[in-house]
């Protein structure tokens, strides 16, 4: 990592120089690509000042800190430096993993759901089935249904555009589950 120190109203320091940059080493292997540090150690009255601008590939954190002492001002202008470059690259992972954390995150809730009754002696297994269901409405569903081999038929009523439920009863007929309201 490239590090310059400047001062501002304070005498350069060379003890100051070796401390920031010692510290700004630790936080490198925190960095996936080479970064450009600028320090900026300033005094204020009786406020010592410390200023840090990280820059690299896809990365510009700045944090300033101000305190009585200059290495405490260093210190927690660091302590911020490294929370962001943590939340930086957690935020980078995220976005990388996309889709795929949400698709593995449906299947364990689906083997949450299943692991139960496979454990309970006798209990019946849930099989888990995705299905589109098609605007249409009760006569197109009940000719689709005639069909198909399943007992049942998930579908939108074009005429309502709610999900409904057309099934083949005991007694032969057909039955038809719709929301109310």
């Amino acid at each position: 990592m490239q590090v310059s120190v400047t001062f501002k109203n304070l005498d350069p320091s060379e003890h100051l120089k070796t401390y920031v940059k010692n510290k700004l080493d630790k936080l490198d292997k925190l960095l996936d690509n080479p970064a450009e540090a600028n320090v900026v150690l300033s005094v204020e009255k009786i406020r010592h000042i410390a200023e840090i601008k990280l820059t690299g590939d896809r990365l510009n954190i700045n944090c300033r800190e101000k305190t009585n002492d200059m290495y405490s001002s260093i210190d927690m202008a660091l302590d911020k430096l490294e929370k962001q470059i943590k939340k930086n690259k957690q935020k980078i992972q995220k976005h990388r993993k996309g889709d795929r954390s949400e698709i593995r995150e449906q299947k364990e809730m689906t083997e949450d759901l299943i692991a139960p009754a496979a454990t309970d002696a006798g209990a019946p297994r849930i099989r888990t089935q995705n299905i589109e269901y098609k605007p249409m409405d009760v006569e197109e569903a009940s000719m689709q249904l005639e069909l198909t081999p399943d007992n049942f038929l998930v579908f939108t009523n074009s005429m309502t555009n709610r999900v409904n439920v057309l099934y083949k009863r005991k007694d032969g007929d057909l039955g038809l589950i719709q929301p109310i309201g």
